[in-house]
């Protein structure tokens, strides 16, 4: 019986477990639980809208994370400090793996359940993202429609404008190429970063040096890949949300006017780091 356990039985330290919060820091203290499970406020009283709340929440607290995580490799890769850079760039393609199964959850949404509490969303749609669209910045991508949306809101639009003028990832790692005596072209060095970047056979040229003699470049070569892995989880990550919005939605338009499917099948032919593909069939 439990209460014939003697004191050897009793778990060690037990007794120095805390039990009073009144003037301590408790778990929910530490991780605002109650700002944060409050933050969920359906406004439909249908079952299904919890779980679209959760689910993007979610994804924008992994987004939070993400970016931080980003920012420590750009800065690791401009400072040519590549171990600590691989370490967050792996964490990131973990992340990405965690958010791709967010959609699974989603899956088990039907139209039916969906379209019970859409109305409730009114104007708001993921195409407004902006922590998103931070991250695809950083990833390389340079279209301005993708600033607009955050105009009211200038302490925002302000984060993603600086981003937007300032190298990406990709930036960083072929300006790296440069200082360590690859022969990436000048003019890719000093491009407008504010347009898109086009891929140049010079930076594949490179990129080719990188990959045939990997024993003399093997940091380098590990850069590429973890790029690679970058964009392959990126891809990944499209492709589910493209999947699960057709099964959910078909081809309606999106909320908040965006073109919904159709627009999220266009990004998925788009690659970020677009030589580190088209190399492997150069070698």
């Amino acid at each position: 019986m439990a209460e014939e356990r003697t004191q050897e039985d009793r778990p060690a330290g037990a007794d120095d477990v805390v039990t009073d919060f009144s003037r301590r820091m408790s778990y929910g203290d530490y991780l605002g639980l109650d700002a944060l499970l409050s933050a969920q406020k359906p406004l439909s009283g249908q079952h299904d809208e919890l779980l679209f709340i959760t689910i993007h929440q979610v994804q924008e607290l992994w987004m939070k994370l993400i970016l931080q995580e980003l920012d420590f490799a750009m800065g690791r890769i401009r400072a040519d400090e590549l171990g600590p850079a691989f370490k967050a760039t792996a964490r990131v393609s973990r992340i990405q793996k965690q958010m791709v199964e967010a959609w699974e959850v989603l899956t088990t949404m039907t139209p039916h359940d969906y379209l019970a509490f859409r109305d409730s969303l009114g104007s708001s749609s993921g195409f407004q993202s902006w922590q998103y669209r931070l991250l695809e910045i950083r990833m390389g991508a340079r279209e301005a429609l993708y600033l607009k949306p955050h105009r009211h809101r200038p302490e925002i639009h302000g984060v993603l404008e600086a981003a937007f003028r300032s190298p990406s990832i990709y930036d960083e790692a072929l300006r790296l190429l440069a200082k360590r005596g690859l022969p990436v072209p000048a003019s890719v060095l000093t491009r407008d970063l504010t347009q898109p970047y086009a891929p140049d056979p010079g930076v594949e040229a490179a990129w080719a040096e990188v990959y045939r003699d990997a024993g003399r470049w093997f940091d380098l070569y590990e850069l590429a890949e973890e790029l690679v892995d970058l964009e392959d989880a990126f891809q990944t990550w499209r492709f589910r949300h493209l999947s699960t919005v057709e099964r959910v939605i078909g081809g309606r338009v999106g909320t908040g006017g965006s073109a919904g499917v159709s627009y999220l099948r266009g990004v998925l032919d788009k690659r970020f780091f677009p030589e580190l593909w088209s190399v492997r069939g150069k070698l």
